[in-house]
């Protein structure tokens, strides 16, 4: 019996996270990951909470919008605004099934993190999260999030939390950090203190560009 529509388009899906995990494995120097880059028109989930979403800036400057522009590709915005990790557990999957994507671009933890809730508790939940996408046959890729810190953000010196550098390598996952600290910590980027403005979405999607060039996910531009 032949594939159907959906079964080919899961198949192809599944052949290209293979063949990046492959690939991956094969180039691994260190603890860094390589991949092999993207064409236009890729469909990329971009997987959040409200900063994914654009909160504080207008439609078109969300990151995910900024993204596209930068790379070809066709990013899908999945953000929700007040998502936690936790919540978003439960609709990782038909986000991808709605989107086809080939990779997600995972931004989640700080609504946790403003509840109180254990890192420990968190990190699990991004955990279930990155798992349901490499299930789906979708490369996921982590975005760290700074750690709440009034301090910090006084300060302008915000740092990651430690679980996604501790998640991303127990998993073996591509992990943008240092990315979403650094435009927060910049007064200049931000709308208020845990969202960026117009500009700081511009500088935080060509930083995760950058960073998806880098990884070889994105053809040298």
């Amino acid at each position: 019996m032949g594939l159907g529509a959906s079964g080919i388009v899961a198949g192809m899906r599944l052949y290209r996270y293979v063949g990046a995990v492959l690939l991956a494995a094969l180039s691994a120097c260190g603890d860094s990951l390589m991949f092999e880059p993207l064409p236009a028109g890729t469909v990329v989930l971009a997987f959040g909470d409200s900063v994914t979403y654009g909160t504080g800036a207008r439609q078109g400057e969300d990151y995910p919008s900024r993204l596209a522009e930068l790379t070809g590709w066709h990013v899908r915005n999945a953000g929700v605004p007040g998502d936690t990790a936790r919540e978003a557990t439960e609709r990782i999957a038909d986000a991808i099934a709605d989107t086809g994507a080939a990779i997600a671009i995972i931004e989640l933890g700080g609504n946790d993190f403003l509840q109180r809730r254990s890192a420990a508790d968190v990190k699990e939940d991004l955990r279930t999260i990155v798992r349901s996408a490499r299930d789906a046959g979708v490369l996921p890729v982590l975005v760290s999030v700074p750690q709440l810190s009034v301090l910090g953000a006084v300060t302008g010196r915000l740092s990651d939390s430690p679980i996604y550098a501790e998640l991303a390598a127990e998993e073996g996952v591509l992990l943008i950090e240092d990315v979403f600290a650094g435009v927060l910590s910049d007064v200049a980027l931000r709308s208020d203190p845990i969202h960026p403005n117009a500009e700081g979405y511009r500088v935080l999607a060509a930083r995760i560009a950058e960073e998806l060039e880098r990884a070889g996910l994105l053809a040298r531009r």
